[in-house]
């Protein structure tokens, strides 16, 4: 099972290769490339390849071990 973590952000929006190095997830921008090539990382349910995509309040990042739920500034 998974863990789950929300998390809170002071933007309205991130994207996901600089959410994932501020999580931990990965400490370099060459690692995140690596996670999305091997499909490691999923946005809402479905496997995401775009390192720049936003990331905006309600949604849900999930890597091998935890599922983050985002809580960002409302627009």
């Amino acid at each position: 099972m998974k863990n789950k973590k929300r998390i809170k952000i002071s933007t309205q929006r991130i994207k996901l290769d600089s959410l994932l190095k501020f999580l931990g997830e990965a400490s370099t921008g060459g690692q995140v490339k690596l996670l999305i090539e091997k499909e490691a990382v999923k946005l809402n349910g479905e496997i995401c390849i775009i390192r720049g995509k936003k990331i905006k309040n309600g949604d849900r990042v999930e890597t091998k071990e935890t599922i983050y739920e985002i809580e960002a500034e409302e627009e």
